[in-house]
């Protein structure tokens, strides 16, 4: 009896571990595409409304889920709340929020990047460097959707058979 038990344990367990792993996968697009809505808006609001920065934070983060709402709310408090450049202001949020994302250094990178350039030039050119921080985001979601269709099942498969191959192991 003690033994069927555990052997249901483990196989709960790493059929758990499989789920959680799949759900990095599945995570990761749904976030990419959130962060082109994101900058979207944001391209929005600074081009054709002329909302002050710390502003068009707040409204955005207010339009999206979690976790990606978070970068935009934090960077939001940080500028009305510390004397503090936009630049370090963003990058702080990223790494504050990004250990609850499933996003990859890639993405962090992209994001990097496109907050060096944020509230330094004119409209026209700050459009530019959102639509190019688009432009990849875009090529990181395609790819993210690519690995989630090829190893997500996968992923799910190997947490139940690495179970199974415990079990019988153990047995």
């Amino acid at each position: 009896m003690i033994k069927i038990i555990g052997a249901i344990f483990i196989l709960l367990s790493t059929s758990w571990a499989g789920f959680e792993l799949s759900k990095v996968l599945t995570e990761r697009p749904k976030q990419l595409r959130s962060l082109k809505s994101a900058l979207q808006y944001l391209e929005a609001e600074i081009t054709y409304s002329h909302t002050p920065l710390h502003e068009a934070a707040r409204k955005i983060s207010s339009q999206l889920t979690s976790p990606v709402s978070l970068i935009f709310d934090s960077f939001s408090r940080k500028l009305t709340k510390e004397e503090i450049s936009v630049r370090r202001a963003w990058e702080e949020s990223l790494d504050v929020i990004w250990k609850v994302t499933a996003l990859k250094k890639e993405d962090y990178e992209i994001l990097k990047q496109f907050g060096q350039t944020l509230g330094r030039h004119d409209i026209v050119t700050e459009q530019k460097h959102i639509r190019l921080a688009m432009l990849h985001l875009e090529r990181e979601e395609v790819e993210a959707a690519e690995k989630q269709k090829k190893y997500e099942r996968m992923t799910k498969s190997l947490g139940f058979l690495t179970g199974l191959l415990l079990i019988i192991l153990l047995l």
